[in-house]
């Protein structure tokens, strides 16, 4: 990536020594260090760090937000986002679902958190375009791989950790260590108070949580038709609404609550009026079809997959899932006890299998259920959905999990266009 910057002595920067020339500056990260030699064969201009570059790009001009966990960035950085525009701020946001600004689309999806100069890129942007907030997502790679290099954050967040990428960090132990450290300097921090693994410097620190104490503490909840509850910070008692459903959506509203109240200094009750104006994200708990019943979500974690199905627990359902190839193994038995327990039937399928057997996947989840004789295997993805929809009955619900708003199925090393929603919609004969 090439970014032309004003008024500097150098024209360009970049991070790809490829791109490096006498008018090109090379942005030296941990991420490219052994390519040094090469930029400065390419004559490169000069040879930058990140402190030296951070001002250039307005760093220090907004307030930068970021969130890490295992599950609910995505919907905590949304929340926050439609909260601080509702609430007549200028904000932007980075994340799985793309590069957001002012209620914009500005780039796709891409990486939970891109490059460090892509990053940059955007908070520049951010910048220019008048925004006060930048929110982030801060995946666990991002973190060892020191991809947040040089950001100062108003206000970190942490939603829960659970087991994922083990595949990247090898054990729970170091992803939770990984994890932990994004909470360890002085900086602002909320924490939810009902993680069991989360630990933190507790300068600055504020909590929120359901079971146990905390800065933001939800004293009550109904799940009936969505949600609504009440929060208790210090002696305030604020209630809120939300179209949002699931159990696990209460502990995301209230993150996004309480942090939007730490950066603005709004009063709850103001903030709270707005909360029900977000629909949630697309892909995660979206209903496809109402009758038949089909909803789509993005988990595909044990964890993830537990909190999803435990919101549907008072129906009958027929699962959908498969695991992602090249990835954590050790949670794929995981996955299937989870769908096999609570799942009147279960479909196992293929998800974005990459350079792995897709029938060694299914093995691998296979050895997480006892009992084998409402479990169907169906490599077909597409099939997998059809099965389950040709079976559903009028009072069940199809949950199809793992891909959530994906629009494509990776193949060894290539993406073939597939989405679940529109291939409901496909086989239902409904009309986007």
């Amino acid at each position: 990536m090439k970014i032309k910057l004003p008024a500097q002595p150098f024209a360009y920067v970049t991070d790809d020594s490829l791109e490096c020339d006498a008018e090109t500056a090379f942005l030296l990260t941990s991420q490219n260090t052994k390519y040094l030699a090469h930029a400065k064969e390419n004559k490169a201009h000069s040879i930058i760090k990140i402190t030296d570059i951070a001002p250039l790009f307005g760093v220090d001009k907004i307030k930068i937000i970021g969130i890490t966990g295992t599950n609910g960035k995505t919907t905590v950085a949304s929340a926050i986002y439609s909260f601080l525009l509702d609430l007549g701020y200028k904000a932007a946001m980075q994340g799985t679902r793309g590069f957001f600004m002012n209620d914009e689309v500005v780039e796709g999806k891409s990486l939970t958190t891109p490059s460090v100069l892509h990053t940059y890129k955007h908070i520049y942007q951010a910048v220019e375009a008048g925004c006060e907030y930048f929110i982030m997502e801060v995946s666990s790679h991002a973190i060892v791989q020191e991809r947040i290099e040089g950001l100062n954050f108003a206000l970190k967040i942490l939603t829960n950790i659970t087991q994922d990428h083990l595949d990247f960090h090898k054990t729970i132990e170091e992803y939770t260590a990984v994890k932990n450290s994004f909470f360890a300097d002085e900086s602002k921090k909320l924490i939810n108070k009902d993680e069991p693994r989360a630990s933190f410097n507790i300068k600055n620190a504020f909590t929120y949580g359901i079971e146990n104490p905390a800065t933001y503490k939800l004293m009550a909840y109904s799940l009936n038709e969505a949600s609504s509850g009440i929060i208790k910070y210090f002696e305030q008692i604020v209630p809120f609404t939300s179209s949002l459903h699931g159990f696990f959506n209460l502990y995301n509203l209230l993150a996004a609550i309480g942090a939007v109240h730490i950066l603005t200094g709004k009063t709850l009750e103001e903030i709270t009026e707005v909360v029900d104006n977000f629909a949630g994200v697309s892909g995660r708990m979206e209903q496809v079809s109402q009758n038949p019943n089909v909803i789509v979500d993005f988990a595909h974690t044990p964890d993830g997959m537990l909190q999803v199905l435990n919101a549907l627990k008072e129906k009958e359902l027929l699962v959908v899932f498969g695991a992602g190839g090249d990835r954590d193994r050790t949670k794929r038995p995981l996955m299937g006890k989870v769908a096999a327990t609570l799942a009147k039937k279960v479909f196992i399928t293929s998800d974005n299998p990459r350079h792995e057997d897709p029938e060694a996947i299914v093995a691998d989840i296979l050895e997480g259920i006892d009992e084998k004789s409402n479990v169907v295997v169906e490599l077909n993805r597409r099939k997998a959905i059809e099965a389950a929809l040709k079976e559903q009955k009028e009072d069940e619900v199809v949950v199809i999990l793992g891909k959530g708003d994906e629009n494509y199925q990776i193949i060894y090393d290539q993406k073939f266009p597939f989405d679940d929603r529109e291939t409901v919609r496909e086989i239902l004969g409904i009309q986007p």
